[in-house]
Order: structure tokens, then C-alpha cells, then sequence
């Protein structure tokens, strides 16, 4: 059947990609995607692609060059395979950070990726809360952006917390933090932070609104090394906060996270399944909440010409 649904992954995430095809009750693709031992990437797909509407899941993460450069080797075989459709779903969209030029002489990395992921031979991009909306404008392919904004606040909204506050992390997600505040009618605090240089650290400056006496509700697009989400932690007990709970969509975890995360106060961190974590990883601390069935859904839709934009209303 010509237009016929396809699911492909690389090694990045496979189990994703296979509890997104029993949300759409199909086998997933059949492909050979592995490294020869001069590190070179080989791609082969398995079974017959051409004319078909095809999706490959595969986030930007650890290992992130290795990640990236299978989803364009397995998008340049589908292409070549004479696919009728390809969608890169990508949940972790990685060097969605290096957005702008900040500094004098630095690239724009999500640009650059941008240009390889459509050159490759994507067709549609399919992705999770990216760091900064203006990448969807990187692209000149439509980009579908989901957020699992409704995930977390679903969750928060069933935890019925008392005299919660909303705390954004830093200014640039005080949009999202004021939409999950109003959402569970709490008040909004924004942690005022200035990063240092280009090392992994940002000191803490200064909270603005109220949050004596309250429990607190951090949310952020990412946890990386978990520096700022401690730094805000400590600001917030500072400031009188009774307990501290934080949210993100895309667990990193990279260098030090989890043991700053076991050591420091928080009481539970909630997060989306968008980037796999290892056994290794996982802490009594840190609750997963699967981003299976919301990208399942939205396969469904892209392929069924039907909204995305529906999902969320």
C-alpha cells in the first residue's frame, strides 16, 4: 500500500520507538544501523520503503554526534529508498542551546543542524518543547512542535498540592511557568540567574515574587548537570519556601546531576521520557512520565492528515 505507515529507529532510543508503535498497533521498521570498527555509521533499511509515509524516531542524545549522524545517514537511505514521505521525530532536539549568537565569533549549532536534518532528506519535523521557539523557524520543512506541558501539570494537578507556587527557573521559561501557574491556580515566582561565561555553571541571583511559607514548584525545558536546578533549590529555602518539587520535560542528567540531585533538598523531580535514562540514572527522587503515547498520537494524526493542534485544545 502505497501510503502506508512506517516506523524506522537508530540505536538512540529504541525502546521509544517500540512503545510508540503499540500505541499505533504496528510492528516497528526492520533496519541495520551500527558503527564498522573505523567508526564509520552504516545504515541499511530492511523491508520496502518506497512511497511510504515514513517516521524515524531518533532523539539527539548521549551519545549525541553518534545520535545525530545516524538520524542523517538512516534519513539519506529512506530518501534514496524512494520514500514517499519522511518525518524526523526528534522528542530531544540536541544543540537546541546554541540558538543565537550570544558572543562574538560562536555558531549557531541548532541552525547548522537544522540545515543537515532537511538536506539529509527529512520532509517534516516532528519534536518536544524545543529550547527556543524560534528554531521551529530554522527549518524550511513544517516543524510540529508538541509540548508536554499537559503531561506535567496533569500530574501536579492529580498531587493536589497545598499553597503551591510556580517558580520559573530563569526568565527565558517564565511563559511556560506562568501558563503551569495559572493551570493550577498558584501564584508565580521567576529565579532571576546570570550565567558565567561558557562554563556549565550559572549563579543565582535573586527570586522574584513570594514564596515564604509555600511549597515550590520548579519548572525548566531541560536538567543537565542539575547545577541550576540545586542553585534554585537553595535560593527558594532561603527565601522560606516549606518544600521544593521541580519539572522538566528533557532529563539529561549529564556529569554530576544525579548525585546533585540525591544530596540537594528537592522532594521529587518529574520528568518525560523524551531522552532515554539509564539504570545507572534513575533515583527513588525522580519519577518518568512516558511521552509515548502524546508522539503515537501525533504519528497517527501527520500520517491521518488530521490537526495536531487539536491534541491540545
Amino acid at each position: 500500500m502505497a501510503d502506508e505507515l512506517k516506523v524506522f529507529t537508530g540505536n538512540a532510543y529504541p525502546s521509544l520507538a517500540r512503545g510508540i508503535c503499540d500505541y499505533l498497533g504496528i510492528p516497528l521498521g526492520k533496519a541495520e544501523v551500527f558503527e564498522f570498527s573505523n567508526e564509520n555509521i552504516f545504515v541499511r533499511i530492511l523491508e520496502n520503503a518506497r512511497q511510504r509515509d515514513v517516521f524515524v524516531i531518533q532523539p539527539i542524545s548521549s551519545p549525541v554526534n553518534k545520535s545525530l549522524m545516524e538520524l542523517l545517514i538512516m534519513l539519506d537511505a529512506l530518501r534514496r529508498a524512494s520514500a514517499g514521505r519522511i518525518t524526523a521525530v526528534i522528542p530531544y532536539y540536541g544543540y537546541g542551546r546554541t540558538d543565537k549568537k550570544d558572543q562574538p565569533r560562536v555558531p549557531i549549532t541548532a541552525r547548522l543542524i537544522a540545515d543537515m536534518i532537511t538536506v539529509a532528506g527529512a520532509n517534516r519535523l516532528l519534536t518536544v518543547d524545543l529550547h527556543a521557539a524560534q528554531i521551529q523557524g530554522f527549518f524550511t520543512i513544517p516543524v510540529d512542535e508538541l509540548t508536554a506541558f499537559y503531561l506535567l501539570s496533569s500530574y501536579f494537578e492529580d498531587k493536589a498540592l497545598q499553597n503551591l507556587a510556580v517558580v520559573a527557573t530563569d526568565i527565558g521559561i517564565s511563559k511556560r511557568a506562568r501558563d503551569l501557574a495559572e493551570r493550577l491556580n498558584a501564584p508565580l515566582a521567576i529565579i532571576e540567574k546570570r550565567r558565567v561565561g561558557n562554563i556549565e555553571k550559572a549563579e543565582t541571583l535573586n527570586v522574584i515574587g513570594e514564596v515564604e511559607g509555600m511549597c515550590a514548584l520548579l519548572i525548566d525545558d531541560e536538567i543537565d548537570t542539575a547545577g541550576s536546578l540545586v542553585a534554585a533549590v537553595s535560593a527558594l529555602e532561603e527565601r522560606g519556601a516549606t518544600e521544593v518539587y521541580a519539572c522538566c520535560t528533557h532529563p539529561v542528567f549529564s556529569g554530576p546531576a544525579i548525585e546533585r540531585i540525591a544530596a540537594c533538598p528537592v522532594k521529587e523531580v518529574v520528568v518525560t521520557d523524551t531522552i532515554p535514562i539509564p539504570e545507572s540514572k534513575k533515583n527513588e527522587k525522580i519519577t518518568v512520565l512516558s511521552i509515548a503515547s502524546l508522539l503515537g498520537e501525533a504519528i497517527h494524526r501527520i500520517h491521518a492528515g488530521l490537526s495536531i493542534g487539536a491534541m491540545f485544545e
